[in-house]
């Protein structure tokens, strides 16, 4: 399929590097086929490397209204929320996502009281994925994590929607190094290409059936009375 089909979805990559530009980051490796697939079928990529800016600790939409000296989520936040697909990309460290990623979640986390325009938390209607490089071992327990909290927030995940490369576990070479392998290793780069398609799938079927369904999950509604079918008596 390379008619653009989905030339009418916006994406964003925020890579979680702990490392700022240029250097090199071997998890911008890893997102950087996923966002070749997406582009190569019209979808608009929007790219942020989350450590090049200044986010301020919190979950707040804006941390300069709590104290803090600047905070340039706010900006940020409005290309994530003019995306219909969000890929977080993460190193493993220590078992766990980066403490960047932590730091971005947390303040995906301060926009997800918001509603959207039919009363729903704000994210409903996109769809989420994660991609995470290393080499130590932990990527499905970073995928699980990530992935938990995206759904919280109100992302739907499709299937298969976390790919990534460790290598063998312990010090060695990392996804871009000369030799290591990850830019040919089948399982990785197979995943990665389902997990691009599945997030374009999802997305598509969202936008063109205007959303999620907004019924009987409408924090609007629920705050004005409506039960939807619940069958506790004291919430009727």
């Amino acid at each position: 399929m390379t008619d653009h089909a989905f030339a009418d979805l916006r994406a964003v990559f925020v890579n979680c590097t702990l490392k700022p530009s240029p250097e090199l980051s071997h998890t911008q490796g890893l997102m950087d086929v996923s966002a070749a697939i997406m582009r190569a079928q019209g979808v608009e990529v929007d790219e942020i490397r989350a450590v090049d800016h200044e986010i301020a600790p919190g979950v707040y939409p804006d941390m300069t209204e709590r104290g803090a000296a600047r905070d340039d989520w706010p900006a940020l936040a409005r290309r994530v929320l003019d995306a219909d697909i969000l890929v977080l990309g993460t190193p493993i460290w220590l078992g766990d996502k980066s403490s960047v990623c932590t730091r971005v979640i947390e303040r995906l986390y301060a926009l997800s009281g918001e509603l959207n325009d039919v009363g729903q938390y704000r994210f409903y209607g996109r769809t989420g994925g994660v991609l995470v490089t290393g080499n130590e071992d932990g990527v499905k327990h970073v995928a699980m994590n990530v992935l938990y909290s995206l759904q919280h927030l109100g992302y739907a995940i499709p299937p298969q929607a976390d790919a990534g490369w460790i290598g063998a576990v312990g010090p060695g070479p990392s996804y871009l190094d000369p030799g290591s392998g990850g830019p040919e290793n089948d399982f990785t780069q197979r995943n990665t290409t389902f997990m691009s398609w599945n997030l374009m799938h999802l997305a598509a079927m969202l936008k063109r059936g205007g959303g999620f369904p907004a019924h009987g999950n409408q924090r609007s509604a629920w705050d004005a009375g409506e039960r939807f079918d619940h069958p506790n008596p004291e919430y009727r």
